[in-house]
């Protein structure tokens, strides 16, 4: 034997180092791995994952009924000691790429304590005020808001996602965690909510609304996350009718729609010239100069330009 433990080696050196002589392992710098207590604590935990949502006590799943050959993230990260791994692979004793079978719930199984309400507020404007959003939280007693002023189209919501990465990372930990929101239009619409609900759900984080048609307190893995998207989306279907229903209305009346053209037939030709040269919208219009009226020398918009070229060919095709 080597050294005494006192300033010897580490023991996993050493307990290498005894199963050479004992004739275990034929090769120095082989290695035997030695199963380590992680996946229990894991499997002490259901998985939140929608695809898999296995009970504590079974590993977890794939999409076509096999063990997975590793635990789902946001499973894992529910064991604080494991919050910060990249991965937890499942040990061969559950004998991965079998077919998965449920297992005994254990009796240590975890189940989330306490209770965190994060709130989050929006405005579409920067002239349409939060007071109303902030103050139905606060009489709801949410301490920790996030805001925001900006538009429902906008594909990224900065305070939205500080608000949903808290709410995962406390989930996370154990904690069960609420997303309060004054109504679910807040949130978004259509395709964006319905990634956002599919974001929450996956972490296990549950939503309130505090007024509205969805009033009240929504498991994530209930009805109430397919109706959100549903209910967005027809809303601004409706709201699109609607406004081109008044366009209509007051074309008939001959009133204009929308500001005073910036294009005149210079404008025209040179854009038509530059994309036959397969210039991008943005390129074009960063080429071209207004003329005429308040915006005489700026540039016009990419908007402005699609829809200069759109009337155009518009024109030409019914000729």
């Amino acid at each position: 034997m080597k050294q005494a433990l006192s300033g010897g080696p580490p023991a996993a050196i050493m307990f290498h180092e005894l199963l050479q002589t004992a004739g275990h392992l034929k090769h120095p710098h082989e290695t035997l791995w030695v199963v380590s207590d992680d996946f229990k604590r894991v499997e002490a935990n259901d998985c939140p994952m929608s695809t898999c949502a296995v009970l504590a006590g079974s590993p977890c799943r794939t999409g076509k009924g096999k063990v997975a050959a590793q635990y789902h993230t946001a499973r894992f990260r529910l064991v604080p000691q494991l919050s910060k791994a990249l991965n937890v692979p499942t040990p061969a004793l559950r004998k991965p790429g079998s077919a998965w079978a449920e297992l005994p719930r254990p009796v240590n199984a975890v189940k989330p304590v306490g209770h965190i309400r994060i709130g989050y507020a929006r405005a579409s404007t920067a002239r349409q005020s939060l007071d109303a959003q902030l103050d139905s939280l606060a009489e709801a007693g949410v301490t920790r808001i996030f805001s925001e002023k900006i538009s429902t189209r906008a594909t990224t919501r900065p305070e939205l996602d500080k608000a949903v990465a808290l709410a995962g990372e406390l989930r996370a930990s154990g904690v069960r965690v609420t997303l309060v929101v004054h109504e679910h239009k807040r949130l978004g619409r259509g395709i964006e909510l319905a990634t956002l609900t599919e974001e929450l759900k996956a972490s296990d984080v549950g939503l309130e609304f505090l007024t509205g048609e969805l009033q009240g307190s929504h498991d994530p893995s209930g009805i109430v996350f397919t109706v959100l998207a549903a209910l967005s989306g027809s809303e601004r279907e409706y709201i699109r009718d609607r406004t081109l229903e008044g366009h209509e209305s007051a074309r008939t009346r001959g009133k204009t729609i929308g500001g005073a053209s910036v294009a005149d037939p210079d404008m025209l030709a040179m854009a038509l010239h530059l994309r036959e040269q397969e210039l991008s919208l943005r390129d074009i219009a960063a080429r071209l100069i207004i003329t005429t009226g308040k915006k005489k020398g700026q540039h016009p918009s990419p908007a402005t330009v699609m829809r200069m070229l759109r009337e155009h060919d518009e024109q030409t095709a019914g000729v």
